[in-house]
């Protein structure tokens, strides 16, 4: 891969720049027979049987560059994660990048190479893409745009509108680290224990739905948390169905509760992006836990609550805390930290 030192104007422009930015930075990192053609679209092969899947995602994160991850890794594993959660197998995406005029090509190149290592992982191509370069002062280093195409196969069933009072709720490991990581590096905080669990999860969903029947949806928790998710949910569940969250079982790194403490936040609000929040039917969930903990992004797996009867006047979604008091865990009004992906 070779990048230019600073990135000018003219490397958006669709000349001479442009095309040696495209031909010697992004398409030897994401060679493959649909890529190469460099036509206005990008022609795959026939689709798999089953539904179409579509999403996309803009990602503004700052910094760029953080332990544990990059814009470009987390770009591309979030636009997977979010085909993963709806069931879907990742077939095909594209990758976009907004840059400033004088950002330093090392940056460019970091988040390239994020973007092609969390599409191998995942195993799905970077089909398409562009690049816009906008003047100085009017940006702030580099975006990312993405977007995802999937399938899910015949006879697969996952949505908030299948949740029922009795389901568990469970978590494929620690809340708050991505968000933790974020803000503390952003302050000069952090160590070694400090990262984020940014990850592709299309491998460790396909592992679950392949071995356990009775899931019923599936969330990733980014910006809002947990918290959120659970109020996502309830919203488009039948009924008026609440959650009841146990405080002891909620799975949360001395390092991240070391950083909230000391910033004044709750982990339960701060954004995961390599973990997936999962509703399943009460009989199966040991099984559902047990075939977690068999891949290695679902080793701290933990049962987090259960979907309960929601008595008149009672919060939607409740914390059962150590001392054995109800809180109460409403939406954020607001945000508790920008830029966060």
């Amino acid at each position: 891969m070779k990048v230019p030192e600073r990135i000018l104007l003219g490397h958006g422009a669709g000349g001479r720049l442009t095309g040696r930015l495209v031909r010697e930075a992004f398409l030897p990192a994401f060679e493959n027979p649909a890529l190469a053609p460099l036509a206005d679209a990008a022609l795959l092969g026939e689709a798999p049987e089953g539904r179409l899947a579509l999403t996309t995602d803009g990602h503004v994160v700052d910094p760029p560059v953080f332990p544990g991850g990059d814009l470009g890794y987390l770009a591309v594993a979030g636009t997977v994660n979010d085909l993963a959660v709806s069931g879907a197998h990742p077939v095909a995406l594209t990758f976009a990048v907004i840059l400033e005029e004088g950002t330093p090509g090392d940056l460019l190149a970091t988040c390239i190479e994020g973007a092609r290592r969390a599409a191998e992982e995942a195993g799905v191509p970077v089909v398409a893409g562009d690049t816009k370069v906008v003047p100085r002062g009017k940006g702030d280093g580099v975006y990312a745009v993405t977007a995802g195409l999937g399938v899910v196969p015949p006879g697969r069933e996952l949505g908030d509108h299948l949740v029922r009072e009795g389901d568990e709720v469970l978590v494929t490991g620690p809340l708050g680290d991505h968000g933790a990581t974020i803000l503390a590096a952003r302050h000069g905080l952090g160590g070694e224990a400090l990262r984020s669990d940014v990850a592709p999860l299309a491998g460790l969903v396909e592992h679950l739905l392949a071995r356990v029947d009775g899931v019923r949806a599936l969330h990733d928790p980014t910006r809002g948390g947990l918290v959120s998710v659970c109020h996502e949910v309830l919203g488009r569940a039948p009924g008026r169905p609440g959650i009841l969250l146990r405080q002891q079982d909620l799975p949360v790194r001395p390092a991240v509760h070391a950083v909230c403490e000391l910033l004044g936040l709750d982990p339960l609000w701060l954004a995961c992006e390599g973990r997936a929040v999962v509703f399943c039917a009460p009989d199966v969930a040991e099984d559902v836990l047990s075939v977690l903990r068999e891949h290695p992004l679902g080793r701290e797996a933990a049962r987090v609550g259960r979907v309960v009867t929601r008595g008149e006047g009672m919060p939607p979604v409740l914390l059962e805390t150590d001392t054995g008091s109800l809180r109460p865990l409403d939406l954020l009004s607001g945000h508790d930290l920008p830029r966060i992906c």
